[in-house]
């Protein structure tokens, strides 16, 4: 239910009645809820454009809206302004159809499009830590709003799985297997690296030994390219269990990394080589972009292959890029990727279409995202300045959550606390961040995303639960009776309710899960005015088990929101 777009085909026709078919339509939900439902705006501009008087101009609108089968009334306000309010009883039919439809009423995408997203994308050499906490949890969300949506979606967690790094974690992984002590060391990634490193930094051959492992890896050895494999399998078991713990759609089946592309890296170079897009520049490749000139106005390169033959991220990308759309078929390509790396996909892009490899019709999207800081307002850290390993936020994340529960239900068995606790901390780290702005940098607090007052997710997770106590109290009571909005509470609620699909839209179209958050938000503390104000158990049967339908609509939309941000919903808390 397109309850915008419903409304604003009225206005159209209203618009074109009074001469004005050409002039952009401004609606917008009203600012003040006692003047009505919704708001026109942009008259006086269409009144400067035809010579008219604004509040005359305006009256004209309103009186074509008069004897509408949706809008109840319409009233000229201010200097040009109309204030829109609905009819209950079409708001009333729109929410009993929601309410008999799997889907809650909205309709999914009559064009789906296949939808390439790639998020959270680690460097396996390293445990996953909470830089790559955005990513995942963004990309996330968005794959789960566009495939409710109608889309295809196709996750790519585009891994660092190959480079130089590797010579180097091979050799080191070899020399531990000759001593019997592989596994142990295999166990933490972090300190696997770091003892790694000091061997490469301190013995020079062992160093030599790493450059030889990396030319071996490079061409195929089957012998190196086991134990690669080896330690590949173990960091992305440390990464899935991350994923399982955050509750992510990604799967071991989504993992396509940079290894994957290690084939098509020479002939996509070639072929840039061939059309004249790329040059020899000192015998290093690059595609010179006018599109992106320095101070001095000189072209920026766009290195795609180093002297000495290695390749580059450039490289590899363009690869994908070429994938993505040949052999995936993507219609829109999403890179769920920190606000650092603009520029980057910007030239990328750009290098594709002038191949011809990004057609017109594929839509390439950079996703950014900004850093999560802490309340020093420096990047999160631990106390000793080493970076947060993901999975131990996530483990005192429940830790906490569970603290609170039993403080507050101390009646609660031990396993009912270890579920609430999981259920509220994950979803308070995660809600944390997908109600921000991901363009904006955040400050982690856990006092504030744990609160349940305010915009949270334990706030969000209690309001569902509150709904379905009613419901517990309520017994049985009749679906089928009328729905009747006789108060303002109920008619607002209402429109709220079946704004949902509006704003899954507008996720999907700018992708910014926050516009969901604030809705879900909205919806709650409208709910709790509704609930203070609106009797719904103790009053007559028909406005009970009308309030009753509003009520369970509510609980549904809260619940499906917060499965859209990736975050689950308790029956009680």
């Amino acid at each position: 239910m397109k309850l915008h777009q419903q409304v604003a085909a009225e206005v159209e026709k209203a618009f074109s009645a009074t001469g004005l078919a050409e002039h952009p339509i401004v609606l917008q939900p009203a600012k003040n809820r006692d003047f009505g439902d919704y708001q026109i705006n942009g008259i006086m501009g269409a009144a400067k454009k035809t010579k008219q008087n604004p509040r005359e101009l305006a009256q004209k609108i309103a009186d074509a809206l008069q004897e509408n089968t949706l809008i109840a009334t319409a009233e000229v306000a201010g200097p040009g302004f109309i204030n829109l309010r609905l009819r209950p009883e079409k708001l009333a039919q729109y929410i009993k159809n929601a309410l008999q439809d799997d889907h809650l009423g909205i309709t999914r995408s009559s064009e789906p499009q296949t939808i390439v997203i790639d998020y959270s994308s680690p460097n396996l050499a390293k445990e996953m830590h909470v830089g790559h906490l955005r990513s995942s949890i963004i990309g996330d969300s968005l794959n789960r709003v566009l495939s409710f949506l109608g889309h295809k979606v196709i996750a790519q967690n585009h891994v660092g799985d190959w480079g130089t790094q590797f010579g180097m974690l091979v050799a080191y992984l070899t020399e531990q297997q000759q001593n019997g002590r592989a596994d142990m060391e295999l166990a933490d990634l972090e300190q696997f690296y770091r003892n790694a490193k000091v061997r490469f930094d301190e013995d020079e051959n062992f160093a030599n030994t790493a450059r030889e492992y990396v030319v071996k890896l490079q061409s195929g050895d089957a012998s190196v390219l086991a134990l690669w494999q080896q330690f590949v399998q173990t960091s992305l078991q440390h990464a899935q269990a991350v994923y399982q713990k955050l509750g992510l759609k990604l799967l071991p089946t989504d993992v396509t990394g940079e290894s994957f592309y290690n084939d098509q890296l020479q002939p996509t170079v070639n072929e840039l080589l061939a059309k004249g897009i790329a040059v020899d520049s000192n015998g290093t490749k690059v595609v010179f972009l006018e599109e992106f000139k320095n101070q001095d106005d000189e072209p920026a390169p766009f290195i795609i292959q180093k002297k000495d033959g290695g390749f580059l991220y450039a490289s590899t990308d363009l690869a994908c890029v070429r994938y993505r759309i040949n052999t995936l078929h993507g219609n829109r390509l999403l890179y769920v990727v920190d606000a650092r790396q603009s520029l980057h996909f910007d030239e990328l892009f750009t290098v594709a279409r002038k191949a011809g490899w990004l057609p017109e019709n594929v839509h390439a999207e950079h996703v950014p995202f900004g850093t999560m800081m802490g309340k020093d307002g420096k990047p999160f850290k631990t106390r000793s300045g080493d970076t947060v390993k993901l999975m131990e936020l996530l483990n005192e994340a429940v830790t906490r959550a569970s603290a609170l529960v039993a403080s507050k239900n101390p009646e609660l068995s031990p396993a009912e606390i270890a579920h609430i606790g999981q259920v509220v901390g994950i979803g308070a780290v995660k809600y944390a961040d997908l109600s921000k702005n991901r363009t904006s940098d955040y400050i982690f607090d856990w006092d504030s995303m744990l609160s349940f007052e305010g915009n949270t997710a334990p706030y969000l997770q209690y309001a569902y639960t509150r709904v379905q106590s009613v419901f517990r109290k309520a017994g049985a009571w009749d679906k089928n009776t009328k729905i009747s909005l006789n108060e303002p509470l109920e008619q607002q609620l209402a429109v709220e309710l079946l704004k949902f699909e509006d704003i899954l839209d507008s996720v999907a179209d700018t992708t910014y899960p926050h516009y969901l958050a604030a809705y879900l938000y909205q919806i709650a503390t409208l709910f709790s005015r509704f609930y203070e104000a609106c009797p719904i158990l103790k009053t007559d049967d028909a406005t009970r088990n009308s309030r009753l339908q509003l009520a369970s609509l509510t609980g549904k939309t809260l619940q499906q929101g917060l499965a859209l941000l990736g975050i689950d919903t308790l029956e009680a808390m």
